[in-house]
This record gives structure tokens, C-alpha cells and sequence, in this order.
């Protein structure tokens, strides 16, 4: 174990105000990152920047010359130490060490007392390699899942305004082919369409409703009720549901769920949707959740089409309130839908659930990715696990599939 005095010196920053800095050139670091650009540096890098004031001992690591302002310190330690340093100092708890009852403080004296493991030379690197490629990874990783984000967003576009041809291809756009597209109150959309109200796309035996006014806080065994709080992020979350007398239920029979369903909040956050999964059959909602029993088209398909602009804005203009804001079930049975067959209502929507599916995928391999990281960090700057036979599996693990 070696006591952190003995392994660096952490040197104060200098003052850079924003107005003086030239927006060009090496990066400028404040407590919480880079914070700018300016023409010259302060200090060689590479290099190690310690939150000072403001965002406590944040860790950021600079691969240029850079500039430290003076809320913060640089590293100053042998340039071979600089990456195992910058993976200890990052996995310290540094900000417990605020000393201050103002404005947030780090004390270098507090943070030279701190005593960590010190393995010989040659596992020090590995430590700092094995670390870097787990890093590598998940920046590759995000910046796959950013680009999976815009090509999703694009081609989301394309889908809902060109749609699928006969060929399984996108339609050319209509500024190409206009005598593929023709007007409609939606704008242009292609001919084969139609232009209808949602409730053109509801099953009439069971209208568009909204559920249970009193459900009540709790009935042991009861009949489960979907809230608004329950629908976010595109699905019902289970873990706090109201359950409500199978009386009151019955009462309400009219709002009963499907498994299959599109929920549409309708109070508070208007226009949040989410399917009822098999679980939730036969479950209710309450007063604030609009049911829609989706027939006349892929139910994917409307899903993704309400996010469109002139639904959007028909949602937005007919939400109204001030404390509480929501919209009539008048109103949402007439947002304006564009309409294509049955056929490719549901080639498009498998295409966008492809692209969403691939989305969650990567996110799922990056958080995966986030465990390791957090995991080996603790493990081998501890001594815990011995870093040699971790190295080559890590390497192999760790490539990132191509968009």
C-alpha cells in the first residue's frame, strides 16, 4: 500500500476567464470537464485534471496540452504512471472529501492521506491496458448507439411520410416522383393512402375510453390499474400499480385492458403510449389513460406515427390547462392518421421494431460493458483479482459490432 502523497502532487490550475480564450486551439478544463478552447496551454500533456471546486474530485483525463483553470488541479506524477493513476483517481471516492459548507472543495492534503494498492511496474500497466480497452469499448459502443439514434430518426421519417413501394424498397421522396404522392390535410402522402381520423382505426366494440375516476389506494389481491406514472419510456412499469376491488372493476368493464392495447395518457404528460404487455390482461386504467383497441391498421404502426409532426401538433393545440394539462377523448379520436394498406402498415413497422430492437441491443451490450468496467476497477486496483489471465479474454470480448 502507498500512500497517495508519495505517488503524485497535485498542482493548482490558473485562471482562464471564458471572454479570454479564443475558442480555438487546446482544450480548457474546468472541475467538470472541458469547458473550452484556447490558443496555447498551460501544461504537456497527456495528462490528468481533479475537480477542484464546484464538481468535486471529477477525474478527467486530457490526451493534448491542455489548460487547468484554477478550479481544479493537474497531475503531476512520471509520464509511464499517468494512466494507472488516472484509473485510481477516478476510482476513489474523491468527492466524499469535500470539506467545504459552501461552494463544494477538495483539499489536496485530505486526498495525499488516502492509501492505495500499489502493485510492481509491469502489473500497473496491464491494470491501466485492461481498463483502457474496457473504456475503448463502451466509447465505441455510444458512439455506434448514437449513430443507430440518427439513422433510427431518419429513416423513422422516410417510413411515415414515403412508406414501403410494391418493390419492399422506400418510395422515392415526392420532390423526385411527385406522381407517386398527392395532397392531403396531412400534407403530401403517397397515393395509395388515405388520410383518416384515429378513430377510423378503433375496433367499435370496444371505442376509444378512459378508465376508473376512484380506483382507490390498495386492494389486496385486486385488479391491477395502470397510471399515468406507470407509462413511461415506452412501457408500463409494474412495480407500483394500483390494485383495485374487483367491484369497482366491474363498474368499469368498459376500460378493461387486452393484452395487445395502445395506452395514450391523456392528463398530465399528454401523448405518452406504451402497449399492454400479457401480463396486464384484463387489468384496467384510470381516468387519466385513454385505451385505444387499435384494428384498422398495425397498432406498431399507429404507435409510431402519433410521434409524426401534424399529429403532434393536433395534440399539442387541443391539450389544455394550466395546473393539470389534458386533452378530450373528443379530440383524441379525431388526430389526423395517414393511413396505408394493411401490408405495409406492417412492413414499416417491422422495419422501425428492426431498428428499435438493434437500438436496445447495443445499449444493453453498453451497460454490460459499464458493470464490467465498475466491476474490474474495484477488483483490480484492490489486488483483488490478478490482472494477467484477465488481459487476452478482455481484449477478445470487446469489439464492437459495425452499425
Amino acid at each position: 500500500m502507498s500512500k497517495l502523497d508519495a505517488l503524485i502532487s497535485l498542482e493548482y490550475g490558473e485562471p482562464l476567464p471564458a471572454e479570454r480564450r479564443t475558442g480555438h486551439g487546446f482544450p480548457v478544463f474546468g472541475s467538470n470537464g472541458e469547458v473550452g478552447r484556447h490558443q496555447s496551454a498551460l501544461i504537456a500533456g497527456p495528462g490528468i485534471v481533479v475537480g477542484r471546486k464546484g464538481s468535486v474530485g471529477k477525474v478527467t483525463w486530457s490526451d493534448n496540452d491542455f489548460w487547468p483553470i484554477d478550479t481544479t488541479y493537474w497531475v503531476n506524477c512520471p509520464p509511464e504512471e499517468r494512466r494507472w493513476l488516472y484509473w485510481v483517481l477516478s476510482w476513489l471516492p474523491l468527492h466524499l472529501l469535500d470539506t467545504s459548507t459552501g461552494i463544494p472543495g477538495l483539499n489536496r492534503r485530505d486526498v495525499y492521506e488516502l492509501e492505495v494498492y500499489r502493485p510492481k511496474f509491469g502489473e500497473r500497466r496491464k491494470i491501466a491496458q485492461i481498463l483502457d480497452i474496457l473504456d475503448t469499448a463502451i466509447r465505441e459502443t455510444e458512439a455506434l448507439i448514437d449513430k443507430l439514434k440518427a439513422v433510427k430518426q431518419g429513416l423513422l421519417h422516410d417510413l411515415l411520410t414515403r412508406g414501403v413501394g410494391t418493390n419492399g424498397q422506400l418510395r422515392p421522396p415526392q420532390s423526385e416522383a411527385p406522381q407517386l404522392y398527392k395532397e392531403s390535410p396531412l400534407g403530401w402522402i403517397p397515393r395509395e393512402w388515405e388520410a383518416v381520423e384515429l378513430n377510423q382505426l378503433i375496433d367499435p366494440k370496444r371505442p376509444v375510453v378512459y378508465g376508473i375516476l376512484m380506483p382507490g389506494y390498495g386492494y389486496p389481491g385486486g385488479v391491477p390499474v395502470v397510471k399515468v406514472k406507470d407509462i413511461y419510456d415506452g412501457k408500463i412499469h409494474l412495480n407500483d400499480l394500483l390494485l383495485t376491488s374487483p367491484k369497482i372493476d366491474r363498474e368499469y368493464s368498459r376500460s378493461r385492458l387486452k393484452a395487445g392495447d395502445l395506452l395514450f395518457t391523456i392528463r398530465g404528460t399528454v401523448g405518452r403510449t406504451a402497449f399492454v404487455p400479457p401480463v396486464l390482461d384484463s387489468a384496467n386504467i384510470t381516468q387519466d389513460t385513454a385505451r385505444l383497441a387499435v384494428v384498422g391498421t398495425d397498432a406498431r404502426y399507429l404507435r409510431a406515427y402519433l410521434g409524426m409532426a401534424v399529429p403532434s401538433r393536433f395534440i399539442a393545440t387541443h391539450t389544455l390547462g394550466v395546473a393539470v394539462q389534458g386533452i378530450n377523448l373528443r379530440d383524441v379520436r379525431r388526430i389526423p392518421i395517414a393511413r396505408p394498406s394493411a401490408l405495409e402498415a406492417k412492413a414499416i413497422a417491422d422495419e422501425i421494431q428492426s431498428q428499435e430492437q438493434r437500438l436496445e441491443s447495443e445499449s444493453l451490450s453498453a451497460a454490460k460493458l459499464r458493470r464490467a468496467k465498475a466491476g474490474l476497477m474495484g477488483d483490480l486496483l484492490t489486488g483483488r483479482v490478478c490482472v494477467t489471465p484477465l488481459l487476452e479474454p478482455i481484449q477478445k470480448a470487446t469489439v464492437p459490432t459495425e452499425a
